[in-house]
């Protein structure tokens, strides 16, 4: 049985190889991944906008695929199905991760992120809904999803000083917040469903599981595998996305080595996400928002008539306001009424900011828009525009409010490595 730890063979020449894995180690930072998903979105929003509006629709229209296999997709529905398929297989693998040894195999630490993702999901959703009752119905979804990605590179740019709690608990809400987006997309945005190309998948991702249950990760075996997965699933109606989350769930998190998730080492699922998360920062998420976010405003008209759209309020409401007041009022109650309670040294100011941080929708928020509302309807184009300024807004706020709880802990720690008199012990141990 193949070693987990063993390193695989180099592919590349010595310098070629050790500059790859340079550019990996640098795309696996939380900062990069979201100056990159932000660059493309803004390189998408202002070629849309410019003078060669044209040349931007000809290229996400630009068909490509073997028609025989109905796999003669646009650029953009590449993007979309395809290389979003890469993101959640890694988002499934962290998910994987976290249920077996993470945070979320214990209830009593997860149940109030838990419960924060679950509020932080029903409320945006049901004040869309009070918006649009009667009208635009179908895209409640849009405002209930966070980007991993985006939220914890705005923590990591602005909150160097803060606790680690924070991170800890922002991340496992926003697992469970894309637990709960890909059962939503399953059930709620699947039409028209195929079942014999459904049950047709569960052969290759039967043989992908067999495969990684044994410790096996050629390359040449697995992917034609984990493509027939993704293709027929595509196939069957269901939003080819479920099938990257599935191959995730496949992969084992613990090793013979360490059976227990107390002494989990480098499990297959750890050594896959190091290396698809780079491809998944660096190109599926950043191609996506580069084919997806570019909406021809039309000026401040324009922009006013999208975000007067009950539609674009339903979102902007949603990320900006149902997000904290969600993540709140759920964390709230459950401390409240039972004995979980919040991360050790988290305060209810800290949450606000977690909360308001949640509200950046991006990724999954700019997905479900196109499915509830179909790619280049005049509808879409509003939902993509408020998912960006609802999304803005949301970042700009909980920097406000991250930066002064920074301050405030960063000032506490310099108190506490405080040594006035030079003795080399911190005057903290002196009082």
């Amino acid at each position: 049985m193949p070693d987990d730890s063993r390193p695989s063979p180099p592919l590349l020449g010595r310098g070629s190889w050790a500059e790859a894995r340079r550019i990996a180690d640098v795309l696996r930072k939380e900062t990069v991944g979201g100056v990159l998903l932000l660059s493309g979105a803004l390189i998408a929003l202002i070629w849309a906008n410019s003078p060669w509006s044209g040349s931007y629709q000809r290229m996400t229209g630009f068909t490509i695929g073997p028609a025989a296999l109905h796999l003669d997709l646009t650029l953009a529905t590449w993007a979309a199905d395809g290389l979003l398929a890469v993101f959640f297989f890694v988002a499934g693998l962290e998910l994987k991760r976290e249920f077996v040894a993470g945070d979320l195999r214990d209830p009593r630490r997860a149940a109030i992120p838990v419960a924060a993702a679950v509020g932080g999901v029903a409320v945006p959703a049901i004040l869309y809904l009070a918006v649009n009752w009667g009208g635009a119905v179908e895209g409640w979804a849009v405002p209930t999803a966070t980007d991993i990605a985006f939220a914890l590179a705005v923590l990591a740019v602005v909150g160097r000083s803060l606790p680690t709690a924070m991170r800890t608990f922002l991340l496992t809400l926003a697992v469970v917040d894309d637990l709960l987006a890909i059962m939503i997309i399953a059930v709620f945005y699947t039409s028209d469903l195929a079942v014999l190309p459904l049950l047709g998948a569960l052969v290759p991702l039967g043989l992908f599981t067999w495969l990684v249950q044994r410790r096996i990760r050629s390359w040449w075996l697995l992917l034609p595998l984990a493509f027939a997965a993704w293709a027929l699933v595509h196939a069957s109606g269901v939003h080819a996305t479920v099938a990257g989350v599935l191959l995730g769930f496949a992969v084992p998190v613990l090793t013979p080595a360490h059976p227990s998730a107390d002494t989990a080492g480098h499990g297959l699922a750890e050594h896959f996400e190091h290396r698809f998360r780079p491809i998944s920062a660096g190109i599926a998420v950043p191609v996506f928002a580069l084919m997806s976010a570019g909406v021809a405003i039309g000026g401040l008209a324009g922009l006013g008539t999208a975000l007067t759209d009950p539609a674009s309020i339903g979102v902007v409401l949603g990320l900006v306001l149902g997000k904290p007041v969600g993540i709140l009022a759920a964390t709230w109650l459950l401390a409240r009424f039972t004995r979980a309670r919040m991360g050790d040294g988290l305060t209810w100011i800290d949450m606000l900011g977690l909360s308001v941080l949640a509200g950046i929708g991006f990724t999954v928020s700019l997905l479900i828009g196109e499915l509830a509302f179909g790619a280049g309807s005049d509808r879409n184009d509003h939902v993509k525009i408020a998912v960006l300024a609802g999304s803005l807004t949301a970042a700009l706020l909980a920097s406000v409010l991250l930066r002064v709880r920074n301050r405030t802990y960063r000032l506490l720690a310099e108190e506490e490595r405080a040594d006035r008199d030079g003795d080399d012990i911190p005057d903290v141990y002196q009082r």
